[in-house]
């Protein structure tokens, strides 16, 4: 009898990082900043300009490098004393270089009084500056104080208050329409979750009212003493069955209501919850002749745990039935990485493009013709999965698999 062939070996394990690095807050280019930098810019360049203009009007009233404005035509017995141009004190000069000495002095004395006007000016011009910069940074935040109260808004509405609105008092300007239009645009937008959440509510009556009348026929039967063993077994599967997609429909309907976000929460360990996604699929797994297969160490995160296993559950579901014929293998692993619990499950399986990848979370999108079959799903499993891991604060990632199939990659915080 022939040996059985070894499955393949798993690939090692992706050691990218998804998640791109977060700019520096401190080297963050605010619009205060910029427009502070701009204030200020056009005050320096306004204040330069300025400058050169009085300094060459300056060079020009002192007229540096012409004639000299007197001369001296007879300086017997002259004596003259200067400590400044101490070459006119010299009593051995000829008349000639008597006027040259004096000119010399005078054009001196005018650059001198030029640079002593430019160092000053520039002194005024730096001090000037400072006031500017400060005096436009405070202006700025004037100015962009709307801006503070719309943002401040726009994150209470992200916390699901829409109830909040801007009200910005002040001119009919750019900026109070901006607010007003926020405002309508909420208003809007509590209007149309409001309508959700009453056929949220509507429709949790009618999502769980079959459920209860099976549950409850179930139980009716699972009471009689004389029914055969193979149907009890069967009532129990059904059971079970039964009351796992009413687990399900809460934890949507549950979704639904906060608005995309987890009210209640509790510690869930991903290992455990990838663990009973694993029981539920292995049947399934051993029929198709896919191996299953992993390392799953402790990673608790604070969540909805039916929510979580449903995660879990459709990936496990799409990595073994979306696999290769024959040898065929899934690996699922739970891990903490940088501060995040992590879930990744990869598989064999056909080629997947990777400009595809997108299109593989839409709803009721599926890759080729091989995945319309009624026996792989309606389309909906990794849509839920984003939405799920979206609703916990996480992302999901999926990467194609060298040699076919794919990588998907959940983070959640801790």
């Amino acid at each position: 009898m022939a040996a059985t062939p070894a499955p393949p070996t798993a690939p090692p394990k992706p050691t990218w990082d998804p998640r791109s690095p977060t700019p520096l807050p401190w080297l963050r280019p605010t619009i205060r900043i910029r427009l502070t930098l701009l204030y200020g810019g056009m005050f320096l360049i306004a204040g330069i300009l300025l400058l050169s203009i009085i300094y060459l009007l300056a060079a020009q009233a002192l007229r540096t490098g012409s004639q000299p404005l007197f001369k001296i035509v007879d300086f017997d017995g002259l004596k003259v004393s200067s400590n400044d141009c101490p070459g006119v004190a010299n009593g051995n000069l000829s008349l000639t270089e008597f006027n040259a000495a004096i000119s010399e002095c005078i054009d001196h004395q005018r650059q001198v009084a030029l640079d002593n006007l430019l160092s000053r000016s520039l002194l005024a011009l730096l001090g000037l500056a400072v006031i500017a910069f400060a005096f436009g940074y405070a202006m700025a935040g004037r100015v962009l104080s709307p801006l503070g109260r719309i943002t401040r808004t726009a994150r209470a509405v992200a916390g699901s208050d829409l109830s909040r609105r801007i009200e910005l008092d002040g001119p009919d300007d750019e900026l109070k329409e901006l607010a007003d239009t926020f405002d309508d645009m909420l208003e809007r937008l509590q209007r149309a979750f409001t309508a959700q959440q009453r056929f949220v509510g509507n429709a949790s009556h009618e999502l769980r009212t079959p459920l209860a009348i099976n549950r409850t026929l179930l139980e009716v039967h699972l009471s009689d003493p004389k029914a055969p063993v193979e149907l009890q077994q069967l009532g129990k599967t059904l059971l079970a069955t039964n009351e796992r997609s009413e687990q399900l429909v809460e934890g949507l309907l549950l979704l639904a209501r906060s608005d995309n976000q987890i009210v209640e929460r509790g510690p869930v360990d991903l290992a455990e919850v990838a663990g009973q996604a694993i029981d539920q699929v292995a049947a399934e797994a051993e029929s198709r002749h896919v191996t299953i297969r992993g390392t799953r160490r402790s990673a608790v995160v604070q969540g909805n745990g039916v929510l979580l296993e449903r995660i879990a559950l459709n990936l496990v579901q799409n990595a073994v039935r979306y696999n290769v014929p024959e040898d065929g293998w899934v690996e699922v692993s739970t891990e903490v990485q940088h501060g995040q619990a992590v879930l990744v499950v990869s598989n064999t399986g056909p080629v997947v493009p990777a400009y595809e990848i997108e299109n593989l979370f839409e709803p009721f999108r599926r890759l080729r013709t091989e995945r319309t079959g009624s026996d792989k799903g309606v389309g909906l499993g990794l849509s839920i999965v984003r939405s799920v891991a979206r609703a916990h604060g996480g992302h999901i990632y999926a990467q194609p698999r060298e040699g076919g199939g794919l990588v998907m990659r959940v983070t959640l915080p801790i």
